[in-house]
């Protein structure tokens, strides 16, 4: 969701670069996290009402890989085709590494491996240079401000 100033950041990545903005990083940019497409997600998901032996059971269905959020924007810019500086928040209470396994997954599905990240990178680029950039709306009446991140007060 290129409109969406609070979640994804591939697709807030995606919508700094396409107004000419800064990216912005909360902390170091050494965080990590596994960043898959729809395209590895879909399927599984879909399969899964067919599959009498998963139901009832719990899957992560993703990325094998974490990837650094700093590395990510720089991934995110070559895939954009644009240079852009980047602004460092103050960091957020957040996990620093944040991945799982897929071996479950595996055993219930013959899925290919997962879309290497540069491709859907390349592919969500595309598409967001197409559709243009997407304003974001505030949140409103938050009731809990402990740890909001001040770039979300408004």
């Amino acid at each position: 969701n290129l409109g969406d100033k609070y979640r994804n950041v591939i697709g807030i990545f995606m919508n700094q670069i396409l107004e000419g903005r800064k990216l912005s990083i909360f902390g170091d940019g050494h965080q990590t996290r596994a960043f898959s497409h729809i395209a590895d997600v879909a399927p599984i998901i879909a399969q899964s009402i067919e599959n009498p032996a998963c139901h009832g059971e719990v899957f992560n269905v993703g990325a094998d890989e974490a990837v650094s959020v700093g590395d990510l924007a720089r991934a995110v810019m070559r895939a954009m085709g644009r240079e852009m500086e980047v602004e460092h928040l103050p960091s957020r209470q957040e996990v620093q590494h944040a991945y799982a396994s897929h071996d479950k997954l595996r055993r219930f599905f013959p899925a290919p491996p997962p879309l290497p990240l540069h491709q859907g990178l390349e592919r969500m680029a595309e598409w967001a240079t197409r559709a243009g950039s997407r304003k974001s709306r505030d949140f409103e009446n938050i009731e809990i401000r402990k740890n909001l991140p001040p770039s979300w007060a408004g």
